[in-house]
């Protein structure tokens, strides 16, 4: 009886061992199974994201390459347009002279001071043609500026909508409507952009009477001369200052803000009451040092990515003269074996 019962006893625990070994291997094909999946998923997502940055550095060779084509572009229409004006400026000359020439052998009485207001007329003539191509010229430049400010958000930001401000329309050169995925319109930045040797002080006030009337939250003024009490990026006035470098740093921060002040506002009541708040968030000191120290970090960083850059280039140069300098030694050693 004793007998019988050890060997239940056995059995039962073959019986349950076996059950734990068949659960054991099951519960460890459903974690490998699981981990499968993840990596599959991760390794897609991965992909996905090499595949949208390749797509992001291709659009922004193009628009480089635009860019470029455009400054080719404004160089040879201001040569051409001196050309032309000095080709037009020495023909009348010409023809005046020889009218000036045939006017004194026909009439030898003529008056000096006819022929000095003739000159002067020519003079005055010039100066206008050279005012006319000058003019073209820095009209060019600027359209080149706000072309490269339009590409550049349109590149680094897709959900966003840029809307330009036509020629002839009253206003500055374009506006930034943020957006994000899950909402449209978490506020809107305004951009007017500067290409002049001297900075002007009623830039300011026109372009807040621009950003009224466009009932825009922000405004950045993108110029390559900066007031006289600014050495660099900052706030005068409710309105953003700053170069086209810096412009590419403060742009980032600036939308990042309006989205997170939007998803603030969105939640809590009072909205009027909190509208206000944004604009004296936006135009305080407090925000402004906030933003110079992280575009300063920007900076900073850029700033030491290219002297590594440089660093690196001429390690390699230096590397490439060794490897020739090798290659030169050993063809004349084998030159000399082969004489032998």
């Amino acid at each position: 009886m004793e007998f019988k019962i050890q060997e239940e006893k056995k059995s039962i625990e073959d019986e349950i061992t076996h059950r734990v070994k068949n659960e054991k291997i099951k519960i460890e094909k459903d974690i490998k199974r699981k981990i499968e999946e993840e990596q599959a998923e991760q390794i897609k997502a991965l992909k996905e994201e090499i595949e949208e940055k390749s797509n992001q550095v291709k659009d922004l060779n193009k628009s480089k390459a635009e860019i470029e084509r455009l400054k080719r572009e404004k160089e040879e229409l201001r040569d051409k347009i001196e050309f032309e004006s000095q080709q037009q400026l020495n023909k009348m000359i010409n023809e005046e002279r020889e009218k000036i020439k045939r006017i004194e052998e026909d009439k030898s009485k003529l008056k000096v001071s006819e022929k000095e207001n003739i000159i002067n007329q020519l003079q005055e003539q010039l100066r206008e043609a050279q005012r006319k191509a000058a003019q073209g010229s820095t009209q060019l430049q600027g359209e080149v500026h706000e072309l490269a400010i339009e590409d550049w958000l349109i590149n680094n930001f897709p959900l966003d909508s840029i809307q330009e401000i036509k020629k002839g329309e009253k206003g500055a050169d374009c506006i930034q409507i943020v957006n994000t995925y899950n909402r449209q319109n978490c506020g809107s930045i305004y951009y007017e952009s500067k290409r002049t040797k001297h900075f002007q002080v009623s830039w300011i006030e026109k372009f807040k009477s621009d950003i009224r009337d466009k009932n825009a939250n922000i405004g950045v003024l993108v110029t390559d001369t900066m007031p006289q009490d600014m050495k660099r990026m900052g706030l005068k006035e409710g309105i953003w200052i700053c170069s086209f470098d810096e412009f590419k740093s403060l742009c980032p921060v600036l939308r990042e803000t309006l989205i997170q002040i939007s998803n603030a506002i969105i939640t809590q009541e009072n909205k009027g009451d909190k509208m206000i708040m944004l604009y004296d968030f936006l135009t305080s000191n407090e925000f402004r040092l906030q933003v110079e120290a992280i575009v300063e970090g920007f900076t900073q960083m850029k700033n030491d990515l290219d002297s590594e850059k440089r660093a690196m280039t001429n390690i390699w140069k230096k590397r490439e003269k060794q490897i020739e300098k090798v290659l030169i030694n050993t063809t004349h050693m084998y030159g000399s074996i082969k004489r032998l």
